[in-house]
Order: structure tokens, then C-alpha cells, then sequence
């Protein structure tokens, strides 16, 4: 996907998406102003009409001259008009660029973002302002660059016209026209109001929405789905309601503007006849009435959309607002860890550090592996077992040194993390489609040895299904020991230099975890395995156990730690004797 960040030198100021369409913008520009000021024909050639067919009345004139001038409005109406097409279709285009790069950059911030940003913003808020607050923002720069000539300079040529006719009867009928304007600033204050309770009523409607979906199974289950479906309706109701208020400012004001701006026309019939009589202020026709009249109509309704504009840039400006955080430049995704060498490399934690807000829930973190090494990590519960593959994310500050090779985990770019880090949370994150897609993750791989190494392969043969099955929406298909399986595989079928696995023993019975720690045996060949788990059976065999307890840690080997650490002996004894010690994170 091309990046929009590379035309975009500030994405989170409007002005640079106008500064991206010049070309477009240049094209619109010059249709624009010969379209708008050809928009004087109409009332010129309206006025010399009227007075032709009044001289054609009084036998001043024939048919002939009538047709001849009809045939030039029809010639001069239809350039203006292609002129006008030119126009629409730029404004258009630039509308669609602006939409395209405002959901590229949103869409690449809401796939990039931090753990505090993820867990800070529920679903149906992204999905509003993933959909509707950038076509709010794109339809506002749409109108406003429209207006800008179907308002702005066609405003100016016919102000000028009128001037060009009686320019006492234009200062004094044009006198009501900022009266429009002066409405719509009385109104912009509770247009902002109505519309951002409407798109919080939209989100609250799509979170609302998006649960009721998602675990419509469980509220089945517990017969809880009357209590779900009541609260559906309720949040669809206050949405009708805040969306038919934010609809009736957006569209019912327009004729209010209208009627203001055309005032000045009661002004136009009067002084305006007095012209025609030869009382007035300036002798005229009936062609320089009928075209003053007209000229003013035609002002007096682009007063009012100017106006209406006003708003509608209102309406913009609360979605703006919403999405502008988001608006940052697009993080490349041009980098494939996979097609980097897999190096071995020791890693070392010394007096490191950690929590998930400050460096204040763990300390005394000190111990170091080498490849081909299992690192067993377990602890009390809460002990905070999970800040160890946090920290090397880099989702979790520290103090302290971390060296991963030769080199401070400190210094370590985005992309030298994904060469260096391959994560399996405790949460497996499944795709919604099939075992191979799962593993392979859009690489040509053969994912039999990882389906192999995760045990998975004879609970495909039981359940009748090959790689190529799908495993339901976010796995739901599946066992919970069966979606940690599936992740495992992912792990191994990805797996860097130093490869953390957060509990991938979960919900599987005596005999598969053999079957999986014999497979992790031989992956930890050239690499350093970090195995986060509360089921110690096999923590026997690991080279290191890293113990962790009352905000500290000890490393060391797992009889070492059986003589002189009271509460891992005690772990392991209640789990031999078949204790429920759920050591949980």
C-alpha cells in the first residue's frame, strides 16, 4: 500500500492534504473561476430575453433576433456548464485522495499501535471514526473547496454586476445578506454540541453492536440475551435520537438562511421599479431589472449555502478534532523478519528493573543464557511473570542493562527487535481463517513440522480436518489448549534468536505437554527459550529457573532453587501431589 506520509510532511494539519492535491487543486482553480464567472450569463442573457420579447411585443424587434440571442445563451450556458463538470469531477477527485489518505493513515496507526493505546479505546469508537468521522472530514474539505468557488468567487462576480447597475439598490439590498452569516454563528456552538453527541451516541451504538455479536454464544448460554438485546435497543434509540437532531441542524437551517439572505429582493421590487419608471436612481429596461433581480436571486442563495458551508465546516471540525491524534506519520511495513539470518546470541538481564507503568514492580533481575539454553520462569501469582516478554518487547519500562549478543537491548531499533524477538502471549490471537494461514502468516511454508511439533497433528485426523481448515472467528473452532497449540506452532514456524513463550502448556493434558517440551527441546538449538509458565513438570529439565517472588527474582537451577527457595519447593511439591498451585500472571 503506498504510504500517504510521503506526500504529507505534517498529516495532523489540514493544510498539508490541500498541499498534496496541487495538481488537482490547479485544475479545479481554473475551471472553477471560468465556470463561476460564466455563471453571469444566465441573468445578463435572462434580462436581454425579457427585453427582446418585450420589443418583439411593441414591433421593435422579430423572432429572428430572439432565436439568434436563445442559440448564444444556449452556446454560452453549455461551456459554462462543461466548465462546471471539469470542476466537479476535480472537486470530487480531491475529495476521494483526501478520504484515501486519511483511512491509510488511520488504518496504519490503529495496526501500529502501543499497548496503552490498544487498551485504551474500545472498538466501536475506532470503527466510527475509521468510517464515519473520515467521511465527515473529506466531505468537509469537499464542500469547503467547492464553495470556495460555487459561493465565494461567483458571490464576488455578481456583487460586482450589481454594482455595475445601481450600486445604492445593491449596498442596500445586500444589507440583510450578513444576517445569514450572522445566524449560522449564533448556531455554531450548538451544531458542534449536537454533532459530537451524535457520534458518541454512534459509538457507544457499534460497541454496543460489535459485543452483542461477538459473544452472542455466551449471553445464550446464560440466558442473559433479553438483558443484551434490551440494552441494543437502548443505545439504538438514543442514536435515532442524537442522529435525527444532528440531521435536522444539518438540513433545516438551510431554508432559514435562504429566507434572511433574500430580503434585500423586497428592496430590489420597489426601488427597483422606481429605476424601471424613471424615478429612481438610475434609469433602466426591463432587461437591466430582470438581470439585477436575477443576479440578486442567484447571490442571495449562494449567501445562504456560504452560510450552510459555515456549519457543515462545524460538522467537520468536531470529526477532525476525534481523529487528529491518529493522524501521524504511517509507520512502513517493508520490513520482513524472516528474510534475516537467525543469529545465536546470549541474552543478559543485570540488576534490571520493571513494571508495566514505572520500574517498580519487579527488582533484582540479574541472570544470563546462552543459545541452545531453556530458561524456566514461573512465580506466586501476580508475580509478574509476563513483564520479562514485555520488557523485551519494549512495552514496559526498565532500568537497568539488558544485552542481548554484543549489544544494549536500549539501543535497539523496531526492526532489530523483530530479528532478535519471537513472542507467544498467553493470549493466542488467532486469524480467522485456516491452520496454514495461522502459521505461516502469508510466508511459502509447509506448516506439517509446526503442526507436528504443537502436537496438532492427530487432533486434526479426530476432528476430520487437514491444514487447510478454517478455525473459526478468532478460533472459536477450537479447544482453548488447542488455540495455545495453534500459537505455538506460529512461535516455532517464526522463531528468532531469542523466542518467548508465555504459558504454552495451557489446558493440555500430562502427555501432550511432554510431547511439547520434547519439540521445544529441539528448537532451543542456536536459540534461548523463555518458557513463562505456572506447570513445572518438566521444570526439572531447564537449564535455568528464574523464580520470582515479593518483587524479586532468583536464577538459578531448578534443584538449586528446590534447596534454597521455600516457595518454589513448595510450587512444585503441591503440583506433584496434584495441588491446584495456578500460579497465574
Amino acid at each position: 500500500m503506498q504510504n500517504p506520509s510521503r506526500f504529507l510532511k505534517h498529516p495532523d494539519r489540514i493544510a498539508s492534504y490541500f498541499k498534496s492535491e496541487v495538481p488537482v487543486l490547479i485544475i479545479v482553480t481554473i475551471s472553477g473561476l471560468i465556470y463561476n464567472v460564466g455563471m453571469l450569463a444566465g441573468p445578463y442573457f435572462e434580462g436581454q430575453l425579457a427585453q427582446r420579447l418585450f420589443d418583439i411585443y411593441h414591433h421593435r424587434a422579430v423572432f429572428r433576433d430572439m432565436l439568434t440571442l436563445a442559440l448564444a445563451y444556449v452556446a454560452v450556458i453549455g461551456i459554462v456548464q462543461a466548465m462546471r463538470a471539469v470542476k466537479r469531477f476535480g472537486v470530487r477527485r480531491f475529495a476521494n485522495n483526501i478520504s484515501r489518505d486519511m483511512r491509510r493513515l488511520l488504518y496504519n496507526h490503529l495496526v501500529h499501535p502501543d499497548a496503552e493505546t490498544l487498551s485504551g479505546e474500545d472498538t466501536g469508537a475506532l470503527l466510527t471514526k475509521a468510517i464515519a468521522d473520515v467521511d465527515a472530514c473529506a466531505e468537509g474539505l469537499r464542500k469547503f473547496t467547492t464553495e470556495i468557488f460555487d459561493t465565494g468567487v461567483v458571490m464576488i462576480a455578481y456583487f460586482v454586476m450589481l454594482l455595475h447597475y445601481d450600486w445604492r439598490l445593491t449596498l442596500l439590498a445586500c444589507a440583510f445578506t450578513p444576517l445569514a452569516y450572522m445566524a449560522a454563528d449564533r448556531m455554531k456552538g450548538r451544531v458542534t454540541a449536537v454533532n459530537t453527541a451524535y457520534k458518541k451516541s454512534e459509538e457507544q451504538l457499534n460497541t454496543v453492536t460489535l459485543d452483542r455479536i461477538a459473544h452472542a454464544v455466551t449471553y445464550r448460554l446464560f440466558g442473559r440475551e433479553a438483558a443484551r438485546d434490551a440494552a441494543c435497543e437502548t443505545a439504538l434509540s438514543d442514536y435515532e435520537a442524537k442522529s435525527a437532531k444532528a440531521n435536522l441542524y444539518a438540513s433545516a437551517l438551510t431554508p432559514l438562511y435562504d429566507a434572511v439572505a433574500m430580503i434585500g429582493a423586497v428592496m430590489i421590487l420597489y426601488f427597483g421599479g422606481r429605476n424601471v419608471a424613471g424615478t429612481g436612481w438610475t434609469a433602466w429596461n426591463i432587461a437591466a431589472f430582470t438581470t439585477f433581480l436575477a443576479c440578486f436571486t442567484k447571490l442571495a442563495v449562494k449567501a445562504s449555502h456560504a452560510s450552510n458551508l459555515f456549519n457543515a465546516v462545524q460538522r467537520a471540525a468536531v470529526s477532525w478534532k476525534r481523529i487528529k491524534p491518529l493522524m501521524q506519520d504511517a509507520v512502513e511495513d517493508d520490513f520482513h523478519p524472516d528474510d534475516q539470518p537467525v543469529k545465536s546470541q546470549p541474552l543478559i538481564f543485570q540488576n534490571v528493573a520493571c513494571g508495566y507503568t514505572a520500574p517498580d514492580q519487579l527488582s533484582c533481575l540479574s541472570f544470563a543464557a546462552v543459545p541452545g539454553e531453556i530458561i524456566g520462569i514461573t512465580g506466586t501469582v501476580a508475580s509478574g511473570k509476563s513483564l520479562i516478554g514485555k520488557v523485551l518487547l519494549g512495552e514496559v519500562p526498565y532500568t537497568g542493562t539488558i544485552t542481548v549478543g554484543s549489544k544494549p537491548l536500549s539501543t535497539f531499533t523496531p526492526e532489530e527487535r523483530l530479528t532478535a524477538f519471537t513472542y507467544m502471549g498467553h493470549e493466542p490471537e488467532l486469524l480467522s481463517m485456516s491452520f496454514k494461514d495461522n502459521i505461516a502468516l502469508g510466508e511459502p511454508l509447509n506448516p506439517t513440522p509446526y503442526l507436528r511439533a504443537a502436537a496438532l497433528e492427530r487432533d486434526l485426523d479426530d476432528m476430520h480436518r487437514n491444514a487447510d481448515s478454517a478455525v473459526g472467528a478468532g478460533g472459536g473452532l477450537l479447544s482453548g489448549g488447542q488455540q495455545a497449540r495453534l500459537a505455538l506452532a506460529r512461535s516455532l514456524a517464526h522463531a528468532r534468536s531469542i523466542v518467548i513463550l508465555d504459558d504454552p502448556f495451557s489446558a493440555v493434558d500430562p502427555a501432550t505437554e511432554d510431547a511439547l517440551f520434547a519439540a521445544l527441546k529441539q528448537y532451543a538449538k542456536g536459540r534461548v527459550i523463555l518458557l513463562i509458565s505456572h506447570r513445572l513438570a518438566h521444570f526439572p529439565e531447564c537449564d535455568q529457573v528464574l523464580y520470582l517472588e515479593n518483587g524479586t527474582a532468583v536464577c538459578r537451577t531448578h534443584s538449586a532453587l528446590m534447596k534454597t527457595e521455600p516457595g518454589y519447593r513448595a510450587l512444585v511439591n503441591a503440583q506433584k501431589k496434584g495441588g491446584a498451585s495456578d500460579a497465574k500472571k
